[in-house]
């Protein structure tokens, strides 16, 4: 049986190679994210990713907001997000993994972005304040957590009310088997740890949040076909995989798709009005 110490170490292990590596362990952040996103941001850094979207551009960022990015990785989410937010607004990476926050770190001391701090920590217990933040971001990791509904309640906690969330991460259409679930590759290939859709919406839903969606990113997926990342057993031309990806939730294969997804923490309920009699 694999343990959740034992997932976090492996990960934490597969994750602290690929920092020291050069390369994206994904697609390339130049297949994810609009190329006017990446511009003047030196090769190393705009091409070193780990995720499998863009949670950046629809999270609609404003100026001054504060935005936490969960397992900031090399940081490059991070440094998008700050040049959205500018520099009355305040951006926190939480990593687990100390040769990623030593790699992100350094890039944005190499950027000149004083808005931008790194932090050490678990997705289950992140090291941030209670009601403190606008938005959380978040590429292809929550589903590295043995722990998501811990992980949602905690994306509650740190938000501010009316807060909003904008995350990309691996959805399956149906649980993954028991075998792929002991299998510790499969957990940091982002395929053992998948939510299933209906089951990522339930979890969000007993969290405490509203206005729930999960995109499918076809984009994103087909590019990733194309490069053989994505799973699909016993499939092989990829206009035949696309059409199953199209009719995701009903297909019958165990099927990986990047989502889009967001959803927003409910405002406070606005104070009580004052009683009004009805008599004089």
């Amino acid at each position: 049986m694999t343990t959740p110490n034992e997932i976090r170490q492996e990960v934490q292990k597969n994750y602290a190679e690929f920092a020291r590596s050069s390369a994206p362990c994904c697609s390339p952040a130049n297949t994810l994210y609009p190329l006017e996103a990446l511009q003047n941001l030196p090769a190393d850094i705009a091409n070193f990713t780990a995720g499998n979207g863009d949670p950046v551009s629809p999270a609609n960022l404003q100026p001054g907001e504060t935005v936490l990015d969960l397992g900031s990785g090399g940081g490059l989410d991070c440094f998008l997000a700050a040049r959205q937010v500018g520099e009355t607004g305040h951006v926190i990476g939480v990593d687990m993994t100390p040769e990623m926050l030593e790699r992100a770190r350094r890039a944005a001391h190499q950027l000149s972005l004083p808005n931008v701090e790194f932090r050490q920590g678990y997705l289950e217990e992140l090291p941030v304040e209670d009601n403190s933040v606008d938005v959380v971001i978040s590429n292809c990791v929550i589903n590295l957590s043995p722990d998501k509904p811990q992980v949602f309640r905690e994306i509650y906690r740190v938000l501010k009310p009316g807060g909003r969330i904008s995350v990309s991460d691996t959805v399956t259409n149906r649980p993954v088997s028991e075998e792929q679930r002991k299998d510790i590759q499969d957990w940091c290939g982002c395929i053992s740890g998948a939510l299933p859709y209906e089951e990522y919406v339930t979890d969000l839903r007993a969290a405490g949040f509203e206005d729930i969606h999960l995109q499918p990113n076809l984009a994103v997926a087909k590019q990733a076909l194309q490069e053989g990342q994505v799973q699909a057993s016993d499939l092989i031309r990829i206009d035949e995989v696309m059409d199953d990806l199209v009719n995701f939730q009903q297909c019958d294969q165990n099927l990986f798709l990047p989502h889009l997804i967001s959803a927003r923490k409910p405002a406070r309920n606005a104070s009580p009005a004052s009683p009004v009699s009805c008599c004089s």
